[in-house]
């Protein structure tokens, strides 16, 4: 193998493929990166077992060929050399020498044969969703799942169709977030849970491609994500890049059952003052269950947020609000609420209450298609 290279397209390749590399590997070679010369292409892939993830760029081949290297290694090589191209080359078999007007490294590998292939999928069903809205979605529904596999189905994210919409969903059984986007060329009804590490890597990819800058400044981005399913797995492809996961078995949770139907308190709220007194309060209610108490008053439309008394002290505060509907009140979990809040733009925050005993609906004006709700906790009276 031997072929010449632009230095940044190498690393854009080897760094956007090693996010499927494990921390944790059940064999030494799941460390390695499979680099492929063949045709006009090179072809990068690297794998966990569970998600695998393959890119490809255009290279001026002399000699086809392929091998597998240390991702460290190679890694290592791309990021801190500053010529503009590189050489690359087997030597030996196993070694890969790369080379460049002002360096020389050769790096120990294995042969190709060795590393696990990556099988495509037998497609069943695709569709195609615009990258802005499923970008929203991921940013809004993934960290929501649990973050253990203790229940496979809890730490994936349900995905589903409905008419002409896809329905993304994630719960940890404390909280829950829904969102709802538009889609196009389906086929079939669409049902999976997809592991909520696999859409991370997705939305980390379509985030850095959106930011990315072509020509004069030009900003390049990926307009839609083809996706495709089997029954066991599912193909994103992204330009010219795929990644190829195991889909989580198992029934998701009925979520429906646990949304309120009614609504008996609707609060608007500025959501930089509720993200200031949730921090501040935080640092109290992480000694009760991260217990926040708040009281909706509709006399003067005012939000009293409290903690418990703690051997640290306690908290309170009141912030003015837009309210419709009767007097409530209800305890929430300031880890949560500020994990949600962490990831809203929008300058207020709707929170939709029934009673105590049932989960708080929040809502963005800006964007009806999200749906995220909390589970109560037990008021603490003072």
């Amino acid at each position: 193998m031997k072929f010449l290279c632009k230095t940044q397209d190498l690393l854009q390749a080897l760094t956007l493929v090693s996010r499927a590399i494990s921390n944790q590997q059940a064999l030494p070679i799941l460390g390695n990166i499979l680099i492929v010369a063949e045709g006009k292409k090179c072809t990068v892939s690297a794998t966990d077992l569970e998600l695998s993830i393959i890119t490809s760029f255009n290279v001026d081949i002399e000699n086809e060929g392929s091998i597998t290297v240390p991702s460290r290694a190679i890694l290592n090589f791309a990021q801190y050399n500053s010529d503009d191209q590189v050489l690359l080359e087997t030597h030996e078999g196993t070694q890969l020498k790369c080379s460049s007007p002002h360096a020389k490294t050769m790096i120990s590998g294995e042969a190709a044969s060795e590393y696990p292939t990556i099988s495509h999928i037998e497609k069943e069903t695709k569709f195609s969703i615009q990258t802005a809205p499923l970008l929203d979605a991921l940013h809004l529904v993934t960290f929501a799942s649990a973050k253990t596999t203790l229940r496979p189905v809890l730490a994936g994210v349900y995905i589903r169709s409905e008419k002409d919409h896809l329905i993304l969903v994630a719960t940890d059984s404390y909280r829950l977030s829904e969102y709802q986007i538009p889609s196009k060329g389906g086929e079939g009804n669409i049902s999976c849970i997809v592991p909520a590490k696999v859409l991370e890597e997705l939305r980390s990819i379509l985030a850095s491609s959106k930011g990315e800058k072509r020509g004069k400044g030009e900003a390049h981005e990926v307009p839609e994500v083809n996706i495709a399913l089997s029954t066991q797995q599912i193909e994103i492809r992204i330009g010219q890049t795929q990644l190829l996961s195991r889909l989580i078995e198992g029934k998701f949770p009925d979520y429906k059952q646990i949304i309120p139907q009614e609504t008996k308190t609707k609060v608007a709220v500025k959501t930089s003052d509720l993200i200031t007194i949730a921090k501040r309060m935080h640092y109290f209610a992480r000694e009760t269950n991260n217990n926040l108490t708040w009281t909706v008053r509709k006399s003067n439309n005012t939000l009293h947020i409290s903690t418990p008394h703690t051997q640290a002290g306690r908290d309170e505060a009141t912030l003015d609000i837009e309210m419709t509907g009767d007097d409530n009140k209800i305890a929430l979990s300031s880890s949560y609420l500020l994990d949600f809040l962490g990831h809203v733009n929008d300058d207020v925050t709707e929170v939709h209450l029934t009673d105590s005993m049932h989960p708080a609906v929040f809502r963005l004006p800006s964007d009806k298609n999200l749906l995220h709700l909390i589970m109560p906790l037990r008021i603490q009276e003072e």
